[in-house]
């Protein structure tokens, strides 16, 4: 059971990002470089998923 709340806590990541990439999409205010960087800074904390797998624990 721990195993599977760990797993569903990582799957609220990629739904973070997305909404992230759409926010950064439509915004006006930041130029060019600071999207992309905020782009791919959204996408380093697949970790979690990789840990979780791989047989570690978080809770």
């Amino acid at each position: 059971m721990k195993k599977v709340l760990e797993l569903l806590l990582c799957i609220l990541h990629p739904v973070a990002m997305v909404l992230i990439w759409i926010n950064l999409a439509v915004r006006t205010d930041i130029g060019l470089v600071a999207k992309l960087a905020w782009g791919i800074a959204a996408v380093v904390p697949f970790v979690p998923f990789v840990y979780v797998l791989t047989g570690n624990d978080f809770i």
